[in-house]
């Protein structure tokens, strides 16, 4: 027999373990994180009931990769255009939190006498919370449409963004062991221009490479580029100085903006969680019952600065954000745990060698008991928020109540800082790009010169030459391009924009940075200053002097690149155009009713809702629930304003205006379902037969519709046909009355027929 590897039975073991395991968490509905993490304790070196993992190295290679796809995978749910769309609210509240909270960390890591770097990790452990407890909570309890989810969602976009900044600069720290300001300064400018590089070269080039080649992309080369592209970008991050899950994340979120972005997430969906649960199961292979048993006090202090400071620091910057006193309140019992990006950055560490092996089982125990908690801080946040209404003085109340109504009024953003922003962009943008190409030539195209040309002069004359044209479009942007700003959907007047006393200012301060750029340029790629002081003032001419020839090659790249930008968002339009109409003007409602604390709010029935085909005249909601039907969305077709004669039915998406406790109210009704209790008995498919039995004047379903009869439950059968004076009705509508002396044809059950029709002998005469 051939020699098996070790790493093959320590994967049979690992999976088939974490599949039991599993399958108990979804039974008993906990998180499948903590369930990997106790199955990596049953096959660990501290459980000795079960075989043990072995084969450690190639355990922890497959782990790696698990981190990997993990931060791919949610670089392909995040994309660069959703932080924009977070918004003001979601961010203030994220960072109020993360500084706070972290800072709470590292000052409990140093009360209880642990080193610099397990108090630094910890207080990266604490910065984010786990979306996958916090789904989940809020499908059980349908709270999804609440007003205060939607920043929820948003402030966990942010705290995943910021967490894996934070992880390079962990990184960075632990590398050098240095903590001065100016390398932690150098570090985040450098992440900040690369980030952008990557972003900009990223979609020029992928979205283009993609639409060309699409007609010959099938799922398996789709998924080979996918995943080639990942480790491409862990590569280059590494090369760079970051860290791997930086890069996964990075290419993650370019491949977001491509059309093809729903596909590569769904066929490398499998991938991510066989080696995100190997991750997860070496995680928990580090835990030790004796050390958690050791270190229950710090787990227990952590556990409350995680309940604690989350719920204080995330009510708090909501407040600030703007958002009223109750929804501040909401957002901070929704974010009092701690999220499976702990165990990345704990792993992280560890990895590193720079932290204790004892925050692995602090970072489970506080995540365990973090996780049972939510569910009931979230449950009792309505009851919270009205003990601190009736403690707080009713003079901040009312301040609080102003403060919020005053913030969420949409002010009007002067010409000037919009001027300002568009010059930021354009200098910011063609600045990192002529940086990068000054880096290109200096550590690629310089050295391959210095082998093969002997000259200085035609080596200078050559690099000066084509960097110029390669970077001609960019800097003729920072020098001349104009500024067009758009104003209530009319584009300002140039003159003012270019000759206001603002304009003047920027367009000096933009062409001194150009010509400082332009010498920046020269310096680094040419080896003497004679160099510099000729070639500064013939770029700069023929910079003038071609102006116009420039401007269009600037000007195809810029459209290429926005036109790559907005591609998916333009088929997705295509698609949904009535959907995301109707999502804009829901916000728009959202905006104009803010002080009413109103908002618009979709809604969608199931197959099994009592009130399915009733009309809106019937359901009177107006009336009981005070609120309006604005629109009734079924399959392609949108009803817009319904009158009382529209039918809710099955599947329909209704719109509804009112306040969020008015909301609250009427979706009772459509969380109740049609009950059935008989349908969950089995009926031998040999009992089903047709029979028909005559109406007697005693019976107990003269005089109703079949539907309200209740014949459907009592004999488990359907009415099929009904003969009445000699007349035939076939397949008659739940609508249709029964009277004396009809002939009802049934098919059901026959045994439950026959014992009705034979204790009720009075009221059937079987035919």
């Amino acid at each position: 027999m051939a020699h098996l590897p070790e790493i093959i039975k320590d994967l049979a073991l690992i999976l088939l373990v974490s599949t039991f395991v599993t399958i108990i968490f979804k039974r008993i509905q906990q998180p499948l994180v903590l369930g990997y993490i106790i199955a990596g304790f049953l096959v660990g070196p501290h459980f000795s009931f079960l075989p043990t993992i072995v084969d450690h190295e190639n355990v922890e290679i497959f782990a790696e990769i698990g981190v990997i796809m993990l931060l791919f995978s949610l670089g392909l749910e995040f994309s660069f255009k959703k932080l924009v769309k977070v918004g003001g609210p979601a961010s203030v509240t994220a960072v109020t939190e993360i500084v706070f909270v972290g800072l709470g960390g590292y000052l409990t890591g140093h009360l209880l006498g642990w080193g610099q770097m397990d108090s630094l990790f910890l207080a990266g452990m604490l910065a984010s919370s786990s979306t996958t407890i916090i789904l989940r909570a809020f499908d059980e309890m349908g709270l999804k449409s609440k007003q205060f989810a939607s920043v929820v969602f948003g402030v966990l976009v942010v705290e995943d963004i910021i967490v894996i900044l934070l992880m390079v600069l962990l990184s960075t720290v632990a590398v050098t062991q240095q903590f001065q300001g100016y390398e932690i300064v150098f570090t985040v400018l450098k992440l900040g221009f690369f980030l952008v590089l990557w972003f900009l070269v990223g979609i020029y080039l992928l979205p283009g490479f993609i639409k060309k080649t699409k007609k010959w992309m099938d799922e398996e080369t789709v998924l080979i580029l996918a995943i080639g592209l990942c480790f491409g970008m862990v590569l280059l991050a590494t090369m760079v100085g970051f860290s791997a899950e930086l890069g996964a994340f990075v290419m993650g979120s370019l491949i977001a903006e491509t059309i093809l972005a729903e596909k590569i997430e769904h066929i490398t969906q499998p991938i991510k969680q066989l080696f995100g649960t190997i991750f997860f199961v070496s995680v928990g292979m580090m835990i030790d019952p004796n050390a958690m048993y050791t270190y229950a006090g710090p787990i227990l202090a952590v556990t409350l600065l995680t309940i604690g400071g989350k719920f204080l620091f995330s009510g708090v910057g909501a407040l600030i954000s703007g958002q009223p006193l109750k929804q501040a309140v909401q957002i901070g019992s929704s974010m009092a745990q701690i999220g499976e990006f702990a165990f990345i950055v704990a792993s992280l560490g560890l990895s590193l060698g720079v932290i204790s092996e004892f925050l692995f089982p602090i970072a489970v125990g506080v995540s365990a008991i973090t996780t049972f908690t939510t569910p009931y801080l979230i449950k009792f946040s309505g009851p919270l928020y009205n003990q601190i209404e009736k403690t707080l003085p009713a003079t901040w109340l009312a301040r609080l109540d102003a403060y919020s109504a005053e913030t969420q009024k949409n002010k009007d953003n002067p010409l000037w800082k919009k001027m300002l922003k568009e010059y930021n962009r354009i200098l910011m943008i063609n600045s990192i790009i002529l940086v990068a190409i000054a880096l290109l030539f200096k550590y690629t195209f310089i050295p391959y010169l210095n082998t093969h040309t002997v000259s200085i002069l035609w080596r200078n004359v050559i690099l000066i030459t084509s960097a110029t044209l390669l970077a001609a479009p960019f800097l003729w942007a920072i020098l001349i391009k104009k500024v067009n700003i758009k104003e209530n959907g009319e584009t300002i007047n140039s003159y003012y924009l270019n000759y206001s006393a603002a304009g003047i200012t920027l367009n000096v301060i933009r062409c001194l940075l150009g010509v400082f750029l332009i010498g920046f340029f020269i310096d680094q790629i040419a080896t003497t200053r004679y160099a510099l002081l000729i070639a500064l003032p013939i770029i700069v001419v023929l910079l003038w002097f071609f102006s116009d020839r420039i401007r269009k090659i600037h000007q195809h790249i810029e459209q290429q690149f926005v036109s790559n930008l907005n591609e998916k968002a333009r088929l997705e339009y295509l698609q949904n155009k009535d959907i995301l109409a109707i999502q804009s003007k829901n916000e728009e409602v959202k905006n104009h009713l803010q002080e009413w604390n109103a908002y618009v709010t979709e809604l969608e029935t199931t197959d099994d809702i009592t009130f399915a085909g009733m009309t809106l005249y019937e359901l009177n909601w107006k009336e009981k629930f005070n609120i309006d039907v604005v629109y009734i969305r079924r399959n392609d077709k949108i009803i817009h304003l319904p009158n009382g004669k529209q039918r809710i039915l099955p599947f329909d998406k209704v719109g509804i205006l009112g306040t969020e406790e008015q909301i609250s109210k009427l979706k009772v009704l459509f969380d109740q379902k049609d009950s059935q209790e008989d349908s969950e008995e089995e009926i031998d498919i040999n009992n089903i037969k047709l029979i028909k039995a005559r109406v007697t004047e005693a019976n107990p379903y003269c005089g109703k519709t079949i539907k309200t009869s209740g014949i459907r439950k009592d004999l488990r059968s359907h009415v099929v046909g009904i003969e009445r004076s000699g007349t035939r009705i076939l397949n008659p509508g739940s609508s249709e009355n029964i009277f004396v002396n009809d002939i009802v044809w049934l098919v059901g059950d026959t045994d439950k027929i026959k014992e009705c029709l034979k204790n009720h002998s009075e009221n059937f005469l079987e035919v």
